[in-house]
């Protein structure tokens, strides 16, 4: 079996295949409302007949993806910035693992980053949830995403594992491309952002080495994105609070679409991404001393040690910290007026919610979003 035979089902679009999925998506009858929400100023026909005089993915990502992106962050964010961008000069490929705080924006604004910098941009790991209908499969393998399966057994979630596995492996290696992909199944709720240790030890299932050779070879680079305004915050809380008094939380089938669409729109403040360095052979060689999943434990200290580190904590951070610890710890980072403004923001986006569910407890996971990375960096101090 061939390359292509063998990941067909997971990887993205060809060229050939991109033309034709644009092609079908700049007939949809919701593209001239995205045109007119994105592109005021211009006639709600643009982005169709862009989509229409597409000739590959690359020029798909420069001409379209790229003025996309730039309008959402100019229109929803106070600036946006990003460092450590230098550690991803050179020929080298490698496996980004991000912080994941937003379904669509973090892969998005990362690729933009890479674009702006005429640096190569990555193919994209996505669950197979995204790509429910034929319209958001089109548009999101013509963004190199590679198809992640969910909701399946675990004897096929193994299997799928490794077919997932063999690619990046086969994709990073040979030079291809670079891969990004999320520390964890999902978007970080509660402002903790941990790496699972399942993703880890998918990783190495393709290996074909020793620990050492099979992790040193991926050229693992850890990326922190971090948001003023917590896409979807409102919803997270939600989320978390039915999940503590139910034991359990049930997605309703429309709720990724809403989430995506939240997350774009919504105000986000300031944005900030951070590429941290590459995980060195020696934090590679240390973690290979312990047995089992101790190792990958040791590699995911690692990752989660440059994501926090990179983390740009704004005063929404801060506030939220001291509302949620009843102090002051903080108070020179914010002044009265600004945590007046933060609990009204509060009260506004949580009002938005069922009247059912308590409010103090809402709150209270509210702030704890906000605060939990600033906890996480004072911990990492």
């Amino acid at each position: 079996m061939n390359y292509d035979e063998e990941f067909a089902n997971i990887s993205p679009y060809t060229d050939e295949e991109a033309v034709a999925a644009l092609k079908r998506l700049s007939y949809h009858p919701m593209l001239p409302f995205i045109t007119k929400y994105l592109f005021p100023k211009q006639d709600p026909g643009m982005l169709g007949r862009m989509l229409r005089q597409i000739e590959s993915i690359d020029d798909f990502q420069q001409t379209v993806m790229s003025k996309v992106v730039s309008a959402v962050v100019e229109q929803t964010s106070s600036g946006y910035t990003y460092d450590g961008i230098e550690n991803l000069k050179g020929d080298a490929r490698y496996l980004a693992v991000s912080n994941h705080r937003d379904i669509i924006l973090d892969p998005a604004i990362t690729q933009w980053t890479l674009y702006r910098e005429n640096l190569p941009m990555t193919e994209i790991c996505v669950g197979s949830n995204l790509l429910s209908s034929r319209t958001f499969e089109d548009l999101l393998r013509s963004n190199r995403m590679i198809k992640v399966i969910r909701g399946i057994s675990a004897r096929e979630l193994y299997l799928s594992s490794q077919l997932l596995s063999r690619y990046i492996r086969q994709t990073v290696t040979s030079g291809r491309a670079s891969v990004w992909i999320a520390q964890r199944e999902g978007r970080t709720k509660n402002g903790l952002d941990v790496s699972e240790q399942g993703i880890l030890k998918m990783f190495d299932l393709s290996g074909t080495s020793d620990f050492k050779t099979n992790f040193k070879e991926l050229n693992i680079v850890p990326m922190s994105i971090s948001y003023e305004y917590e896409p979807c915050d409102a919803r997270k809380a939600r989320e978390i609070l039915i999940k503590r008094e139910t034991g359990t939380y049930v997605k309703k089938s429309d709720e990724d679409m809403h989430s995506i669409l939240t997350g774009i729109r919504q105000w986000k403040g300031g944005i900030h991404l951070s590429v941290g360095k590459p995980l060195t052979d020696l934090e590679i060689i240390r973690a290979s001393w312990y047995e089992k999943n101790d190792r990958y434990q040791a590699i995911r200290r690692c990752i989660d040690r440059r994501i926090i580190d990179g983390y740009k904590l704004w005063k929404t951070n801060y506030m939220g910290y001291d509302l949620m610890t009843g102090g002051n710890r903080f108070a020179e980072m914010y002044t009265p007026e600004d945590l007046q403004e933060f609990k009204a923001y509060t009260e506004h986006k949580l009002g938005k919610l069922e009247k059912r569910l308590d409010r103090d407890a809402l709150r209270d996971i509210f702030w704890h979003i906000y605060g939990n990375p600033v906890v996480a960096k004072v911990e990492a101090w």
